[in-house]
């Protein structure tokens, strides 16, 4: 297990604690405000005692919240990338996996992806980009466009899961 790096979690009052985490999960500080509920101990002073606390509120939360937070994320190579509207820990990620070079061929390839995959699943692609290329995350757009529903839904909570315990690594 590993310490935080810059801070020590359960020392932080309610407001710096929201502050901090709430874009671990992107777009959803509301999972920063149920682990916080929770109380805090030495565990969360962990970096993988506070991810798993954080998880199992994801994994533990309705339907309905957990495709709200799917939802919050942006598209890989997307509308909101170009107009860079991304979030810092998501302009990163995707920069890290040099989306932002992208060909003109690449982008449009990028963009069809995206377009498909939200008419088939309701929910933009979600992947841990990081460790990464763009070549990778193509073909794993198209590998995973053929998954089910269900399997998608699932998929999309653990690389946001992952997505998270990368964003706190970085603490």
């Amino acid at each position: 297990m590993s310490r935080f790096q810059t801070l020590t979690p359960s020392r932080l009052s309610r407001a710096d604690f929201v502050k901090v985490f709430a874009d671990i999960y992107e777009h959803s500080p509301w999972v920063a405000e149920q682990a916080y509920a929770l109380g805090l101990d030495s565990t969360v002073d962990e970096v993988d005692g506070l991810h798993q606390r954080m998880a199992d509120l994801l994994l533990g939360a309705s339907h309905e919240v957990q495709l709200a937070l799917i939802n919050a994320h942006p598209d890989l190579a997307g509308k909101a990338a170009v107009r860079g509207e991304l979030t810092e820990s998501s302009t990163c990620e995707q920069a890290g996996a040099g989306i932002h070079e992208c060909s003109a061929e690449e982008f449009a390839r990028f963009t069809e992806l995206n377009d498909a995959y939200k008419a088939r699943f309701g929910f933009p692609f979600i992947m841990a980009v990081k460790g990464s290329n763009r070549q990778q995350i193509l073909a794993a757009f198209e590998e995973r466009i053929h998954n089910s529903p269900e399997q998608e839904f699932a998929r999309a909570l653990a690389e946001i899961n992952q997505i998270a315990l990368f964003r706190l690594q970085a603490l």
